[in-house]
């Protein structure tokens, strides 16, 4: 075969022409590179392998994460894991061998994906959300995916995928909620609630947020010190500091002087995880907003009989809000379409991390590709947590003067 007939065969006069013309608009210093980067680009992704493995996460409790190779480069997931696991949840599927990891070990979920899901993707264009969701969900056949494990289907492999994916075209930085004092099971402190959290609504960009959110949670170790000494700045499993303390009003009063040492009172609101599937303290009249988490489980279903309560329209229609917790239902078009569901009745929706995490920090892009307003992920400390907050200040660098955040609107 002579050169003109194998350019004439695979079409290359025309890519390279196309490529050339398109360095030449670009002005580009390094042609051959921008070229190079061109044509690779227009080659379509398809995956060639797919390799999970068991890691360890925050709490140095066994899950799950895969490598997903295409024909472009290698990418990286893994997924998060909860403490309180709610009757609706998606199943993370662990092994119960006493004697590996106290039963925690994932080599169940390791060996779906290593085998039967990998056999299933390997061909399929990565780009397609939808229908490598649709694979994995035809392969368990369980509405919980009891199966295979939620574990596994979750960390195979933003922002702007993700918006493309949703239909969203309004890319808007989530206002953070950091803890700051932890309680309940996330803590050895006497404290019944489960976290206090500070939401820098009055900031103009995330990374003034996240300012602010850093310059309180500093403040407030050097309060807690002061009343209670060193030993009350023990940190629980989200990063909050657990004081040895009962009271709720005793820990609100220490975030309240922590925020007014740094100025920022006006700008800065409280809220509090009081893990309500544990216990009920509130009447719903007296709730400024009510966030759904282990009673929805971000189901679609559980949503829906949720929007058609009429308790819940008569008490909430103005304060609802959804807790996603992605690895809660298992797959990204599930979530697109609880996420939908919620916006559709008004909800507000917070993007939420779990309390087993590891340094992947898909959540940061999610939140933003979905616009959820809101997202959760501990305290402004440990590189688990951190991960997902220094991707959000990375997406609002590239977005430039593009970037919106969410503040007091955080709602819409």
């Amino acid at each position: 075969m002579s050169v003109q007939e194998y350019l004439d065969k695979h079409m290359l006069s025309r890519k390279i022409e196309d490529a050339v013309n398109a360095a030449v608009r670009a002005k580009t210093s390094d042609p051959v590179l921008f070229i190079s980067n061109h044509m690779k680009k227009a080659v379509p992704s398809v995956i060639t392998k797919v390799k999970a493995r068991q890691i360890l996460d925050s709490r140095g409790i066994p899950t799950v994460e895969v490598d997903l190779t295409t024909n472009k480069g290698m990418f990286r997931a893994s997924a998060p894991s909860g403490d309180s696991s709610g009757m609706y949840e998606a199943v993370e599927l662990r092994d119960g061998d006493k004697g590996l990891y106290l039963g925690n070990s994932v080599n169940r979920a390791v060996k779906n994906v290593n085998e039967k899901i990998s056999e299933a993707l390997i061909g399929m264009d990565p780009t397609l959300q939808s229908q490598i969701d649709q694979a994995m969900i035809d392969l368990d056949k369980t509405e919980k995916k009891g199966e295979l494990g939620a574990n596994a289907i979750l960390a195979v492999p933003l922002y702007k995928h993700i918006a493309d994916l949703s239909g969203k075209t309004n890319l808007t930085l989530p206002v953070p909620a950091f803890t700051v004092i932890s309680g309940g099971k996330h803590a050895g402190n006497s404290l019944a609630i489960q976290e206090i959290m500070i939401l820098p609504i009055g900031a103009i960009r995330f990374e003034e947020a996240l300012q602010m959110g850093s310059e309180t949670y500093q403040h407030l170790k050097v309060v807690i010190t002061e009343k209670y000494g060193a030993h009350g700045c023990n940190i629980g499993e989200n990063g909050g500091f657990a004081p040895d303390i009962s009271s709720i009003k005793e820990g609100l009063d220490l975030v309240k002087e922590a925020i007014n040492r740094t100025g920022y009172n006006e700008k800065i609101k409280i809220a509090i995880d009081v893990a309500a599937t544990d216990f009920c303290i509130v009447v719903a009249k007296q709730l400024k907003e009510v966030v759904g988490d282990d009673l929805l489980m971000s189901n679609s279903k559980r949503i829906e009989r949720a929007v058609m309560n009429p308790l819940a329209t008569l008490f909430f229609s103005s304060s609802m809000t959804l807790l996603v917790q992605i690895n809660q239902i298992g797959t990204v078009t599930e979530t697109i379409e609880v996420v939908k569901l919620a916006k559709d009745a008004q909800w507000g929706v917070v993007t939420s991390h779990r309390c087993g995490e590891t340094e992947d920090s898909f959540i940061a892009d999610l939140s933003v590709g979905l616009a959820t307003g809101q997202i959760k992920s501990g305290a402004p400390c440990r590189g688990e947590q951190l991960a997902k907050y220094n991707q959000l200040l990375r997406i609002e660098e590239e977005l430039g003067d593009h970037a919106i955040y969410a503040g007091e609107d955080w709602r819409q």
